[in-house]
């Protein structure tokens, strides 16, 4: 399986006070990234896909509660979301088996998962379209942030090391495949989200929406219950 090619000039030029609190946070967010991590992209995926599972999941679950109030059709954002949220994990159990996170990391996984929870959920119940665009910008640096990665690996600062079972099932990479081909369908799945995001938000905003990036093939992660029957 090839990654699909990424546009790596996309970005959503801010406008109107929405986008500029939402392109501000994101960057502020960056440069925490940056300072603490540096050039550990493998450590850095770990502790920043936890945190990119969590939208997905917070946009679902308040578009679930409010198309029930509502009686409404949801226009497959629901399940579009939850997708989002399921990929990101999948990103994240794959760095685990690249990167094995440190007792320190953990902990600060955990408390930043409890705090940006919080926070995302009360700014989409404030504003869904500034939490969509925030997500965009998020997406935005993590397509840069796996472009640098895989400079890492070709110049030969980072090892190239076999890739994980659990990404070779999921992404249906051949026997071969290492962590370079891991990288690259991981930036194809952000590239998506970020596309996909900024979507949403030009939708509630009432503007144009743009192409989405295509997402590479992964498979599907059936419930328990469909096993069983």
């Amino acid at each position: 399986m090839t990654a699909p090619l990424v546009d790596l000039s996309v970005h959503h030029r801010p406008s109107g006070l929405s986008d500029q609190v939402a392109f501000g946070f994101t960057k502020l967010l960056r440069f925490c990234a940056d300072t603490f991590f540096a050039k550990r992209y493998g450590h850095r995926a770990v502790v920043l896909e936890t945190v990119a599972a969590v939208p997905g999941m917070v946009g679902a679950t308040i578009n679930h509660l409010s198309c029930l109030r509502r009686m409404c059709d949801d226009k497959g954002w629901i399940k579009t979301l939850m997708d989002e949220a399921e990929n990101e994990r999948m990103h994240l159990m794959t760095f685990i088996e690249i990167s094995k996170p440190t007792l320190f990391e953990r902990f600060v996984i955990v408390s930043v998962q409890w705090v940006f929870y919080l926070f995302f959920f009360g700014l989409y119940l404030v504003s869904s379209k500034t939490a969509h665009r925030v997500v965009g910008y998020f997406e935005e640096e993590a397509v840069i942030s796996y472009t640098h990665y895989l400079a890492e690996i070709d110049e030969g600062r980072s090892p190239n090391v076999p890739a994980p079972e659990i990404a070779k099932r999921y992404w249906g990479l051949p026997d071969d495949a290492t962590l370079r081909d891991v990288v690259l369908v991981v930036r194809a799945d952000e590239a998506h989200h970020r596309d996909v995001n900024h979507g949403y938000a030009n939708e509630l905003g009432g503007l144009p929406i743009q192409a989405v990036a295509p997402c590479p093939p992964h498979a599907a992660l059936e419930p328990t219950w469909k096993a069983a029957a």
